[in-house]
Order: C-alpha cells, then structure tokens, then sequence
C-alpha cells in the first residue's frame, strides 16, 4: 500500500494511492482508505478528490492474497469493502475520480462511487468481471455502479463483464469527460472538486442523502444476506 494525503488551500482533500503495480486492496488497504477519510472530515475538507498512479486506477482486489483468507478474514473483507465503498457514495462532501489508467472490479466501484469521473485517455479497460471470473456481484456494488452507469450500458458492465474503454464510457454518459494526458485530467479533477464545493454544503449534504441514503441502507441490510 502507498497512500498520500494532500489538502489544498481550497480544502480539497486528494487521496492518491500507487503500489507500483496494480493497486490492489485488501482489508488494510481499506481500513487504510478510511482512515484517510476520516482524516478529511476531521480538517474539514470541503470535496474529496481520488486517484491513482500513471496507467492504473486500480485492479481491485488483490487475488493472490484472497485465497489464503480463512473464513473469519473472508468476512471481515466483505465487511470492510462494502461499508468503505458505501461510505465513498454517500460521503456528504462532493467526491471526483480522476481515473489515471485501468479500473477494474474494485477500482471500477470506486469511481463509480464518486460524484464526477474523469478518465485518462488510452487503451485502459473500465470492467466490473466478476461475473467472467465466477463471481456473482454484490447488490452494494451493483447499487453503486447503476448509481453512475446508464442503462444499457449498466446491463453489459455488471451481467456480461464487458470492459469499456475510456471513450466508450464516456459516450454512455458513465464519465464526465477523457482528458489527452495525465497533467490535463488531474488539473479538470482539481477544478471540479473545487467548483462543485462552491455549492452549499447543507442544501448538498441533504440532496445526497435523498438520492442515495435508501439504496445504501438496503445494500447494507443485504451484505451478509446474499
């Protein structure tokens, strides 16, 4: 795990992660993931921005690491992913992704968790392949993604694992916009985040809440119930 935290003068909390790799989670790379966020609500940060390294957004989870959890560990992974990932999608404070290469799986449920997506230009691949790998997907990760992809789209992400380059999630309206390099992305992320904490936090925070608040607790009574 390799996270930095910087807050802007503007307030703008930027978490960025980069492995080196894939950048992979775990238990701890979300409980870590929380900590930072609890960090940002404790300097009062006004938006939240997420990225990661050159070419990799992230692979989500770490599959070498998932078949040595036992039972108890297993539990406490599923727990820890969905109530981090929940959290990102109702967080009060309005939250952008700056997607600097592939999202896959876990990584594509980050941003779609976010408020704004922006992408990185390139030959990068957009998938939920839970499904093309024996895995039936989650209802809180279907709530999230069908929260940012429109249908059809939606259908052909979550129930045939179709990955979608940059341009094609852009053109089904499941991200803002695809910037040619990574200087120009992470500069209309910035921009964002601070334009969208412009709008009132109170009128924000209770919007949200309305939009969201039912579906995250009906995904949260379903965890342990799938």
């Amino acid at each position: 795990m390799s996270f930095t935290f910087e807050l802007s003068g503007a307030k703008v909390a930027e978490i960025a992660f980069d492995d080196g790799k894939a950048n992979v989670m775990s238990t701890a790379w979300f409980q870590e993931l929380n900590g930072l966020l609890d960090r940002a609500e404790k300097d009062a940060a006004v938006a939240v921005l997420f990225r990661g390294r050159s070419g990799m957004f992230s692979g989500g989870l770490d599959m070498k690491w998932l078949p040595t959890l036992s039972p108890d560990e297993g539990r406490e992974l599923i727990d820890t992913f969905s109530s981090t990932m929940l959290r990102v999608f109702g967080l009060p404070i309005p939250t952008v992704a700056a997607v600097t290469g592939h999202a896959v799986a876990g990584g594509c449920v980050l941003s779609s968790a976010c408020d704004q997506r922006f992408c990185l230009e390139g030959p990068y691949r957009i998938q939920m392949n839970e499904v093309l790998v024996g895995m039936a997907m989650p209802t809180w990760a279907a709530v999230i993604c069908q929260g940012a992809w429109p249908t059809p789209a939606a259908n052909d992400l979550l129930l045939l694992g179709r990955a979608f380059s940059p341009a094609e999630a852009v053109a089904c309206g499941a991200f803002h916009a695809a910037e040619p390099n990574e200087e120009a992305l992470l500069a209309r992320a910035r921009a964002t985040a601070q334009a969208m904490a412009m709008i009132g936090s109170g009128p924000y925070r209770a919007t949200k809440a309305r939009l969201r608040g039912p579906e995250i607790e009906r995904a949260r009574a379903l965890v342990f119930g799938e």
